[in-house]
């Protein structure tokens, strides 16, 4: 029998396939990585590693699968990783296998080159990874695992340059798709970023040392100080002389995760330099001006429809209530359930406040409707609670076209608003409206005045608009067809 996850939600969400953080100039380096890998734990629950060097020492890693806190607070396995210099990576994939048997995908990833030894998180991912994985087998390269990212390796392998970051240049020169990276040779801490920018990377300084990590709410942690973000195409190369600068790849226009300030990063993170919290909000308040509805309370579904249903309230007038209360404290599985418990699942994670919404017309702020499921799911508690009537208001555009660059997403098929109109799904779900916050809407509260710039969109917003920035050569090969231009 199958345990039950504590989030019975998890299913119909989008997932963030990683995080990454290094650092450089810090003494128990590792121990700094363990704790920026903990603050970023909400892009990968799956399982992390650390690489660490040590003069003496040499490299050494550790890998585990589940959560940060389990692993990596336990003091034999970090005076395993000595070092001033150290990289860290939280995994939940979305290329590679999947389970106890997939320990080889954790990384990050490490090789021996004639210069030194290399090892490499990666975030995001590539959507020419199959051509190019059968394309280095034909030519005598030996995978150990099934990740994207280890496509890097071997092309740095083949590169003919004399150093690491030069072969690094050469590898990242033959991928496609969304990559931000962080990496390390004996000497040096390498951040990059693809020219699109789509995965965020940052720049911190902790006293003497450098941190690079995918948002600066791990930086806070730490205490180091933000310093910038890594620009898009840009590689930053640390070592004791400091941070240098270089622009491996012809400049595009930027075209940053829309979907980063919709749900995946932490709301107390900085994004572009503006609070993800306030850009939450502010959806909210978007939401709010275009789908007014007369109702008696505004509630979040925990935790990631707050800030925005904070907005939906301010600006609408109805008052915000805890409708729904998580149940913080159940732990990561129900061991050796019955069938009638699991049916229980979403209970056993949230919980109604039936005395606030007895009687009332609630409406409910949620980040994304996915497969829809959870939407029922909730919907029926609500009315099972005695509310009177239940409104939805999403703060996110209709999610109907799959993520390709480092985003779990189910195949279109699978997508709710991929099969159905907005109407179609509001009678689906069950709810007496339903909602979502327009792609212009949305681009508005993110800062861009004037909404969506239609011949020149200002982020990624391909799994609401169909329109990929990069073509997924991989996913066209196996059949997927792209958005047809009007």
């Amino acid at each position: 029998m199958q345990p039950l996850h504590t989030n019975p939600f998890d299913e119909d969400k989008l997932k963030e396939e990683c995080g990454v953080f290094g650092v450089i100039g810090a003494a128990e380096a590792s121990n700094f990585v363990a704790l920026g890998l903990h603050a970023l734990q909400h892009r990968g629950q799956e399982a992390g590693g650390i690489v660490a060097y040590g003069k003496d020492q040499g490299f050494n890693s550790a890998r585990r699968f589940g959560y940060v806190r389990d692993n990596f607070t336990n003091q034999e396995v970090m005076k395993t990783l000595p070092g001033s210099l150290a990289i860290g990576h939280v995994r939940y994939s979305t290329a590679g296998s999947k389970g106890a048997t997939a320990i080889r995908d954790v990384q990050p990833f490490f090789g021996e080159f004639s210069m030194g030894g290399a090892a490499i998180a990666h975030n995001g991912n590539l959507t020419n990874a199959a051509a190019l994985r059968r394309e280095l087998i034909e030519r005598g390269s030996i995978f150990q695992s099934s990740s994207d990212s280890e496509c890097i390796i071997h092309l740095m392998a083949r590169s003919i340059q004399k150093n690491i970051p030069e072969r690094m240049k050469d590898a990242l020169r033959r991928v496609e798709g969304a990559f931000s990276i962080v990496a390390m040779t004996r000497t040096k801490l390498i951040g990059v970023r693809d020219p699109l920018g789509v995965r965020p990377l940052v720049l911190g300084r902790i006293g003497e040392g450098f941190a690079l990590s995918s948002e600066t709410c791990a930086l806070d942690i730490i205490g180091a100080e933000f310093m910038r973000e890594i620009e898009p195409g840009e590689m930053v190369v640390i070592d004791s002389d400091g941070v240098q600068s270089f622009r491996p790849f012809a400049p595009q226009p930027s075209r940053f995760c829309l979907f980063e300030h919709v749900y995946f990063s932490r709301p107390d993170s900085l994004l572009g330099g503006r609070s993800v919290y306030e850009t939450r909000h502010q959806i909210g308040v978007e939401l709010a001006r275009e789908a007014p509805v007369e109702a008696d309370l505004v509630c979040p579904v925990p935790d990631s429809g707050t800030p925005a249903a904070i907005g939906f309230s301010k600006e609408s007038g109805i008052p915000y209530a805890m409708g729904i209360i998580r149940n913080q404290y159940m732990g990561r599985t129900f061991i050796e359930p019955t069938e009638s418990i699991r049916n229980m699942g979403v209970r056993l994670k949230l919980n109604v406040n039936r005395a606030l919404v007895r009687g009332k017309r609630v409406v409910l702020v949620d980040d994304s409707v996915v497969r829809g499921t959870t939407s029922r799911k909730i919907k029926d508690m609500i009315l099972e609670a005695g509310a009177a009537e239940v409104h939805f208001r999403i703060a996110s555009p209709p999610t109907a076209w799959p993520c390709f660059y480092g985003v779990d997403t189910p195949e279109r098929s699978k997508l709710l608003a991929a099969n159905m109109t907005e109407d179609e799904m509001r009678d689906w779900i069950g709810v007496n409206s339903l909602r979502f916050i327009s792609l212009d809407g949305l681009y508005r509260a993110a800062g861009e005045a004037k909404g969506r710039n239609p011949k020149a969109p200002q982020y990624c917003d391909a799994c609401f608009s169909g329109e990929y920035p990069v073509a997924p050569s991989d996913k066209i090969v196996e059949g997927f067809e792209m958005k047809v231009a009007e």
